[in-house]
């Protein structure tokens, strides 16, 4: 690999779907009166649930309902809602919170983290509705979510309020009794099983969050029990369309910067990337990108660098960030083993995105310099990244893009 020719890079920046600004605080305050949940929390114990994942402002997010809770005379505390994620440990659980700005000290109340499940009965899929222990002993649940596509499957509910229900709170025996059932479990029998447990436990609200191209809350929707079904189904709608993508169709190698179970569930947005490889499952018709490098895993993820299979190659830097106990129990879990394989990995960047380009080009070696390359800082950022001169050459003239600032790099820089 060592006559292999990296292209140089050049940056461009691109106009994302854009929503209105939401401003939080205000519009909980909004929400909480307009659904009437003041008489519904007062003198009771209130859990609320947050997951794993980044959403934006979700620090905010639970400080301000903490703060509703107690304000209306309610005794709040807070529960992890993250499946199997954590390592499959409260402490670890209670560790991802912290991540993500949620604590004790940061939030004003108490987290109580279990693994321990209750099982409300057999639903009509057959199978058990399970919820976590804290949240079924509590007087009322309160949970908030982001709503966007999810990376494995699509279908009326993908990735929300009823899959933080039925997975995130079912903990991991919930979330690997859904998961066992692949690809149907998760797009029909995950709905009906959250509707089952928003039956048979105290169920007060869901919070639905909704972000734009810009990882910015565009929408942030309170739903009680009779209309959180619905409006989990009308944000997720919202979301697609406000879903960010790649410039282009066609690439030979995609350099991600980073993955992290705090960008997406699948440490990088199967939706952006092409890759989806769940059983009986179509791989995505595009973009088409025939290699992908991934050099870093974020802080946030703690470890965890589930589905790195997507990757062909990675670099030693993300290699020895990987918690494989946590990496694997959450692979397990979710029973979809392709996305564990190892890529295969080099010592520096530069080496890593040279493998990359040989492999896309094996048979013949010196199309590497005229390769179609893009770089992403993760999958989640898409505003900022670099191409290569072939794909400059057909973004220019298009309104969305404009050239970055900064001048030229060379693609392992």
């Amino acid at each position: 690999m060592e006559n292999v020719s990296i292209p140089t890079l050049y940056p461009v920046i691109q106009q994302l779907p854009k929503g209105k600004p939401v401003d939080i605080e205000r519009t909980l305050e909004g929400e909480w009166a307009r659904l009437g949940l003041a008489p519904q929390v007062q003198g009771k114990r209130i859990a609320l649930g947050f997951g794993s994942r980044g959403v934006a402002n979700i620090d905010r997010i639970a400080k301000k309902l903490v703060a509703l809770v107690k304000a209306s005379g309610g005794e709040p505390f807070i529960v992890p809602a993250m499946g199997s994620h954590g390592g499959g440990t409260a402490k670890g659980q209670t560790d991802v919170l912290d991540g993500l700005g949620i604590s004790e000290a940061t939030v004003g109340c108490p987290i109580h983290a279990t693994m321990e499940v209750v099982d409300t009965g057999i639903t009509s899929t057959g199978l058990p509705a399970y919820i976590d222990k804290n949240v079924y002993e509590a007087d009322g649940l309160i949970i908030a979510n982001r709503t966007k596509v999810h990376t494995d499957f699509h279908g009326p509910h993908e990735s929300g309020l009823l899959k933080m229900l039925a997975i995130g709170l079912g903990k991991e025996t919930g979330a690997r009794t859904i998961h066992q059932q692949s690809t149907v479990g998760l797009r029909d029998y995950m709905p009906i099983i959250a509707q089952h447990l928003i039956k048979n436990i105290n169920f007060v609200a869901g919070f639905g969050v909704v972000e734009d191209g810009y990882h910015s809350v565009a929408q942030l929707e309170g739903f009680t029990s009779d209309t959180v079904v619905e409006g989990d189904q009308r944000l997720l709608q919202q979301s697609r369309e406000l879903m960010p993508r790649l410039p282009v169709e066609e690439i030979d190698l995609l350099i991600v910067d980073e993955m992290g179970k705090d960008i997406s569930g699948a440490g990088m947005d199967t939706n952006i990337i092409g890759r989806w490889m769940v059983d009986g499952e179509p791989e995505p018709v595009s973009p088409l990108v025939k290699r992908i490098v991934v050099l870093d895993l974020t802080p946030a993820s703690q470890g965890n660098a589930t589905t790195y299979g997507m990757a062909d190659f990675m670099s030693k830097t993300l290699f020895d960030k990987i918690d494989f106990q946590k990496t694997m129990k959450n692979m397990f879990t979710s029973g979809s083993l392709k996305r564990c394989r190892m890529p295969l990995f080099f010592e520096t960047d530069e080496e890593t995105i040279k493998a990359g380009l040989y492999d896309a080009f094996r048979s013949d070696p010196s199309k590497c310099a005229n390769a179609r390359v893009v770089r992403i800082k993760n999958t989640l950022a898409l505003e900022k990244l670099w191409v290569s001169a072939n794909i400059l050459a057909e973004l220019r003239g298009r309104d969305s893009i404009t050239l970055g600032e900064q001048g030229a790099r060379a693609a392992g820089a």
